[in-house]
């Protein structure tokens, strides 16, 4: 079943972001072993990708429901291809979020620090929860790939490339555990508890990895003749092999009464 699709925030390469995402898929897996589950709770995936984390939270809810949630139309095909009529889907930006019926758990990897303003995400999620609902969440955290952030600055100041962003903003929210848990709590949510976690990654395949995980916003802005080049030149910068810095920040919450 299909729910009504508003517009996402940007588009995505599911097919190839399936493929090269395996870091992403091992550290959901991680963070849902953790989590304790009856097997009939209604659910919501808040950045399911393509569907390879949901389709073992699915497993986990044997007597309940789950929603899976992108803001990219082409993750949410390719979650739909995996999971089929076993899921609903909506197609939504997560800071907008408005379900007509509240879940029990929301649970989501590797999605939250593309939001920039945490403050209207948690306030959204909150009221998507019912009274005690659990968010249980993992995303990039304080000081995430920061060297390489510093490779992607250096190459997008060469002037080939610079007049294409000079009007770029922020691109991540990659958030403290202390601010995340005071914006929690400011959201509404008790029970709070956040902490970091480091996981550096060497990717298999560096070009296709930057062109589809990191460099997603910058790639938008460019013509497609400076796609490829510009992925190069931050592989350069970044040095070989690329090493990527990972910082996750975990989140535990309940929604408030």
């Amino acid at each position: 079943m299909e729910r009504a699709i508003n517009t996402g925030p940007r588009e995505w390469d599911a097919e190839t972001y399936d493929a090269v995402s395996d870091p992403q898929f091992e550290w959901g897996m991680e963070v849902l072993e953790r989590l304790d589950l009856r097997g009939d709770e209604a659910a919501l995936d808040a950045g399911c990708g393509s569907g390879k984390v949901t389709e073992r939270l699915l497993e986990r809810l044997p007597d309940g429901s789950l929603l899976a949630v992108d803001g990219s139309e082409a993750m949410i095909a390719k979650a739909r291809e995996r999971l089929g009529e076993s899921a609903e889907y909506l197609v939504a930006d997560l800071a907008e979020l408005e379900l007509a019926e509240p879940v029990d758990l929301i649970f989501s990897t590797a999605t939250f620090h593309w939001l920039l303003d945490h403050e209207r995400l948690f306030a959204a999620l909150n009221g998507a929860l019912r009274p005690g609902g659990r968010l249980i969440a993992q995303c990039g955290g304080a000081g995430n790939v920061a060297a390489y952030a510093e490779a992607i600055a250096r190459a997008a100041a060469r002037p080939e490339f610079a007049p294409h962003f000079a009007s770029m903003e922020g691109l991540w929210n990659f958030a403290g555990p202390e601010e995340t848990e005071a914006r929690l709590r400011s959201a509404g949510f008790g029970e709070v508890r956040c902490w970091l976690q480091p996981k550096p990654v060497t990717p298999a395949q560096p070009l296709e990895f930057a062109m589809t995980v990191t460099l997603g916003p910058h790639l938008a802005l460019l013509p497609d003749e400076l796609k490829r080049p510009f992925a190069e030149a931050v592989l350069a910068e970044a040095g070989e092999p690329l090493r990527l810095d990972y910082v996750r920040l975990n989140i535990e919450a309940r929604a408030g009464s």
